[in-house]
């Protein structure tokens, strides 16, 4: 009831019960129904009109009493304690009827606040679910069935938008079976319109028969209310979520709907993008196997002529066609370096390959990393010597370690051979082999230029290397660092003060072979 009627209506119960009183004899306790009025007045919650109510009633029974004495002539004994009993009651009924009221208050908001948290619990929940899937037609589906359990609908349908007034899909639930059915049928034209306009409007609403539109909408879903609400994200329209109910909607309805709404969209844009990614990722996979077929195709095919054309070269520079002028010898020898580079280039290309493919496998047997590297250097020594430098080994302490032979010595001839391409003519290469610990390292020293510290992230990445400086294919030291990382090892880079570089091997370390007795 209205505020105003309600007191309006205690103060007219007053009236009626101070006229009683004062037309019956004065023993007759007609004041008791001051109460009336005053236990009325309870319901408002109105501390005001109750004490007001009070005061009159009280002023009322007093009045009473007195009028009702001067009829009578004198004033009973007994009337005047019935008015004192009466006016006591009227104060006590007054403070239990506030104290019961309270009491509701308190029971009814403990009621809302417990109601209120199970609605938010079922909320979280059902929004968990729906994003514990990254597949997008899970997602979809989860949706529509969370959406329908969370407001027990009857119905809910999930219209996912195409272009401006187009749908692409839509799923259903019911009540009566938990299955979700996916169609591409379209909806009639009294929801679409209503659909199109929580698009537009970007705003949940509830549909009731107490509009025209709602009463055809209601009446094409068979229910008796209905919710709407739209799936957008950052400005993109997703779809339309629509839940038909046996009763009217309600305000509690609407706002779970939209906050489920909010969370259901940003799950089906983030599945979307997961989808697009793995499709990207499978894009890019294939293009990968495609350019990695491609290179084995160009290494493979490139090898054998290559191979061909240097033993025609050599045998036409050793004179097995007859003598040739020297002009012709130095044009053979160009011819033969250049053939030599290529062969390098295929045999490198088809490496990366093979490590890029993961197709690359590595013999694991115990070998002295110090004995390895002392081959290498006195293999590339007249290398260094054609520069004039000078080489200083300290590997003369045994470091053992469990790998392939032949893929280390390739990574320690990339990085003696890259040492002595960037020293200056005159310079010194020192290579030192240690064993600290549990690794085994191999340290590369020169004093040539250094690498710029723009280019140090990057050093280690294939084409990013030497092909910076316009010297090499920008592949060796990514062939180092793949080499190092198969033998679960590392390879770094720091610089040589004052000048140069330190390029260092780190290899796990293995116990030395045991001796083996020699027969007498």
């Amino acid at each position: 009831m209205n505020p105003r009627a309600l007191a309006t209506t205690c103060f007219a119960l007053l009236a009626i019960a101070f006229t009683i009183d004062l037309l019956t004899p004065q023993l007759f306790v007609a004041a008791i129904l001051f109460g009336i009025p005053i236990v009325l007045s309870t319901y408002a919650g109105n501390r005001r009109l109750t004490g007001a109510l009070i005061v009159a009633a009280l002023i009322a029974n007093v009045v009473a009493g007195y009028v009702n004495g001067v009829q009578a002539g004198s004033w009973s004994s007994l009337a005047i304690w019935d008015r004192v009993l009466t006016g006591l009651s009227i104060v006590l009924v007054g403070m239990l009827g506030l104290a019961v009221h309270r009491g509701a208050e308190r029971t009814g908001a403990a009621t809302a606040l417990a109601e209120e948290g199970l609605r938010e619990r079922a909320l979280r929940e059902a929004s968990q679910r729906i994003r514990s899937s990254l597949s997008e037609e899970l997602v979809e589906r989860g949706i529509v069935r969370e959406s329908r359990a969370l407001v027990d609908a009857t119905k809910a349908t999930l219209f996912l938008a195409a272009g401006v007034a187009g749908w692409s899909m839509r799923f259903d639930a019911g009540r009566e079976s938990p299955e979700v059915v996916e169609s591409a049928e379209r909806p009639s034209a009294e929801v679409q319109s209503v659909l199109i306009r929580a698009l537009e409007t970007q705003e949940a609403a509830t549909v009731s028969k107490d509009d025209a539109m709602g009463r055809l909408v209601t009446s094409a879903l068979g229910c008796e209310g209905a919710l709407v609400a739209p799936l957008v994200d950052g400005g993109t329209r997703i779809g339309v979520l629509l839940l038909a109910l046996d009763r009217p909607a309600m305000h509690d309805d609407l706002r779970m709907l939209r906050a489920f709404a909010e969370t259901a969209a940003i799950a089906l844009a983030q599945a979307r993008i997961f989808a697009e990614l793995a499709d990207k990722n499978q894009e890019v996979a294939h293009r990968s196997e495609v350019i990695r077929d491609i290179v084995y195709a160009l290494s493979h095919d490139l090898r054998t002529p290559l191979a061909a054309a240097g033993l025609t070269l050599r045998q036409a520079r050793d004179g097995a066609y007859g003598p040739m002028p020297p002009s012709y010898l130095e044009i053979l020898d160009r011819s033969l370096a250049a053939n030599d580079e290529l062969q390098r280039l295929a045999e490198t290309l088809l490496l990366v390959a093979q490590y890029e493919s993961g197709e690359r496998t590595i013999a694991h047997r115990q070998l002295d990393v110090a004995r390895l590297t002392r081959d290498v250097a006195t293999q590339l020594e007249s290398l260094a010597k054609s520069k004039g430098l000078s080489v200083e080994i300290d590997a003369e302490t045994e470091a053992w370690t469990v790998g392939d032979a032949g893929e280390l010595r390739r990574a320690l001839v990339n990085l003696f051979a890259n040492a002595v391409t960037w020293s200056r003519e005159g310079g010194t290469v020192r290579i030192r082999v240690s064993a600290p610990g549990e690794r085994v390292r191999v340290a590369v020293e020169d004093r040539g230029f250094g690498v710029p510290p723009e280019l140090r992230e990057m050093l280690f990445m294939r084409f990013a290397a030497e092909g910076k400086h316009g010297v090499g294919t920008g592949l060796g030291l990514y062939i180092v660092r793949r080499i190092a990382e198969a033998h679960g090892g590392a390879v770094r880079y720091e610089p040589n003060d004052p000048e140069g570089s330190i390029f260092t091997l780190e290899l796990p370390a293995a116990a030395a072979p045991a001796a083996v007795a020699q027969p007498r």
